[in-house]
C-alpha cells in the first residue's frame, strides 16, 4: 500500500513542481551510467527477456580511499531514481534536511547515514549556494570526505512555481479530510507533507 501511494504521489509531485519555462531539469556534468555487474546478473537469471533498469549505483563513480589527513573540500555525489545531479563535485559544505533536523556536511565529517525528509539540499560552493527541493531519500557521509545523496525526486529551489505549491497545498489539505480508504489517506497525507515542506521553503 505504501508504495502504491509514494508512486502515486510523485507522479503527482512531478506534475505539482512545474519548472519554469517547460525546461526538465537536468545535470549540468552527467556521469556516464555504468551496469552493476552483479545486479544485472541476477536480473538475467530471473527475467532474461527484459533489458534491466538503472539503479542510482549506476551513476555513480567510484570513491577514493580514505586520506591520511582532512581535505579541505567535500566531495559530493548527488543522484535521483534516474540521472545524476552532482558527479564528484568539490564544494565546501552541504546541508541535508535529514529526519533528525538540518544536518550540515564539512569535510571530515564522522561517517553517516541520515534518512533524508522532504526540505532543502544547499550545496556551499564559495560564495555560490545552489539549493535542491528533495522529496526525501538517504545520505552517506563517508570517512573520505565523500557525502552521497540519493533522492526520491529533486528539483532547483528557484524552479518551483509557487502558485503551483499553493494550489497542491490546498488540494492535498481538503484530499486528508475527505480520504475514505487507507491508500487514500496515506496519498493525501505525503502529499500534505510534501507540499508544506515546499511551501516553507519558498516562504523561508
Amino acid at each position: 500500500m505504501f508504495r502504491q501511494a509514494t508512486r502515486a504521489i510523485v507522479q503527482r509531485f512531478s506534475a505539482a513542481t512545474t519548472i519554469r519555462g517547460g525546461r526538465q531539469f537536468s545535470t549540468e556534468v552527467p556521469a556516464t551510467p555504468t551496469a552493476d555487474s552483479a545486479f544485472v546478473e541476477a536480473w538475467k537469471k530471473v527475467i532474461p527477456n527484459i533489458d534491466p533498469p538503472k539503479t542510482p549505483s549506476a551513476f555513480m563513480i567510484p570513491r577514493p580511499s580514505t586520506p591520511s589527513s582532512i581535505p579541505t573540500k567535500l566531495t559530493v555525489n548527488f543522484v535521483l531514481p534516474y540521472q545524476s545531479e552532482l558527479a564528484t563535485k568539490e564544494v565546501d559544505m552541504v546541508i541535508i534536511p535529514a529526519t533528525t533536523g538540518q544536518m550540515g556536511v564539512l569535510p571530515g565529517h564522522v561517517p553517516t547515514i541520515a534518512e533524508l525528509k522532504p526540505g532543502i539540499l544547499s550545496v556551499h560552493e564559495a560564495n555560490n549556494v545552489t539549493k535542491y527541493f528533495i522529496s526525501s531519500g538517504f545520505a552517506f557521509i563517508h570517512a573520505n570526505s565523500v557525502a552521497d545523496v540519493i533522492a526520491v525526486e529533486a528539483v532547483p529551489l528557484d524552479q518551483i512555481d509557487p502558485s503551483l505549491v499553493q494550489k497542491g497545498l490546498a488540494e492535498f489539505t481538503q484530499k486528508v479530510s475527505s480520504a475514505s480508504t487507507d491508500l487514500e489517506k496515506a496519498e493525501a497525507q505525503i502529499g500534505l507533507d510534501v507540499h508544506s515542506a515546499l511551501n516553507s521553503a519558498l516562504s523561508g
